[in-house]
């Protein structure tokens, strides 16, 4: 299938045009289809900005061995943590700062039972 996708950009004021093509065994059913691209994409966008935003996976210099998928599996595991702390409703990179700096947060995520 394809898909004609325009995005306007508010901080440039330009509008950007863009064709995908994607594989599917669906039924040619255009709201169905585009409901699941966007739910895939939701989903998607959603972890990965974060993990590229808040702790800066792109920029990873890891590429020996098992580094990277190791340290991706610590990254999700500490954004699971974070965003289960309910106790504040700072952002996850304010949460990331207030473990760094406090050790009883730090602990409060590590041990949620225990604070």
């Amino acid at each position: 299938m394809r898909i004609q996708a325009t995005r306007f950009h508010k901080a440039s004021g330009k509008q950007e045009h863009e064709t995908r093509y994607y594989i599917t065994s669906l039924e040619p059913d255009a709201p169905r289809l585009i409901a699941a691209i966007r739910q895939h994409w939701g989903a998607e966008n959603k972890l990965h900005w974060v993990l590229d935003v808040d702790f800066a996976e792109d920029q990873s210099r890891k590429r020996v061995g098992y580094a990277a998928q190791n340290f991706s599996l610590l990254t999700r595991i500490a954004l699971n943590l974070i965003r289960k702390d309910k106790s504040t409703k700072a952002s996850v990179r304010g949460k990331r700062l207030q473990a760094a700096w406090d050790d009883q947060f730090l602990w409060k995520l590590l041990l949620p039972g225990n604070s």
